[in-house]
């Protein structure tokens, strides 16, 4: 059977909205171009820009299962990101810029709980996305896996609640977590698969309401004995990956 990529996705600012692609450029040991660019720093964090960072400094659906229901588009050349949601009116601004931080912060207020660690800044480190892992990766998700998911937990589930990069079939649920320590070719890109992805309490959201209504992680541990879903890779050669590209275990 040959398999193919069906969704390209990216999340310009961290745990705040993701954008569909059509196709994207991948380079040799970076994260996918305009993914977790920005993170939202809150303040209780130690993360200042200087280095990556972990998950646990920055504002995220984990703690704020709201910020699972923004959409985001970034403008490539200008920078400019436009954020959505059912409950706020949509918002441009510029991450880089400082003159635009309050606006952002005043529309994300309502979507994170008054109990909680409040967001300060947006911050990037150069050169890398910030990412869940300590090197650059892009998160590879197995359709089979999340049918599996779906008919476990007994009803539908949008696979936006992964927050994955990019989304095939290999033909059999887990088949990705046998894959450790292999390349897998997706377009012109070769991939060297690294870890399995931990599942958190930010996958328990609703992406469309931002509402807490589905136990993801119970349903994974009780089924299958873990909270993982998807893969994070490292890009070994760059290249373009589109929509309906050949995806191939090397």
């Amino acid at each position: 059977m040959i398999h193919s990529v069906t969704d390209i996705w990216r999340h310009p600012l961290k745990s705040h909205g993701r954008e569909a692609l059509d196709s994207v450029t991948m380079i040799a040991g970076q994260t996918m171009p305009g993914d977790r660019v920005w993170a939202v720093a809150h303040d209780a964090s130690k993360a200042d820009g200087s280095q990556w960072a972990p998950c646990a400094n920055f504002t995220r659906g984990a703690k704020a299962p709201q910020l699972m229901a923004i959409n985001a588009q970034l403008e490539d050349v200008t920078g400019q990101l436009t954020l959505s949601h059912p409950d706020r009116p949509d918002l441009s601004f510029d991450p880089d810029a400082a003159a635009d931080l309050q606006r952002f912060l005043d529309w994300e207020k309502p979507l994170t709980p008054a109990d909680r660690a409040a967001s300060a800044r947006i911050i990037r480190v150069p050169g890398r996305g910030m990412t869940d892992t300590d090197f650059p990766s892009v998160s590879l998700c197995n359709w089979d896996s999340h049918r599996a998911v779906e008919a476990a937990i007994g009803h539908d589930l949008s696979p936006k609640r992964w927050r994955g990069n990019i989304w095939f079939d290999l033909g059999a649920p887990w088949a990705e977590n046998d894959l450790m320590g292999s390349q897998i070719q997706i377009g012109e890109v070769t991939f060297l698969i690294r870890e399995r992805v931990t599942r958190c309490l930010a996958t328990t959201a609703n992406p469309e309401t931002g509402v807490r209504d589905a136990d993801t992680l119970k349903t994974l541990k009780e089924t299958w004995g873990h909270q993982d879903f998807s893969v994070y890779a490292e890009v070994i050669t760059g290249g373009d990956i589109r929509l309906g590209d050949s995806v191939k275990v090397l």
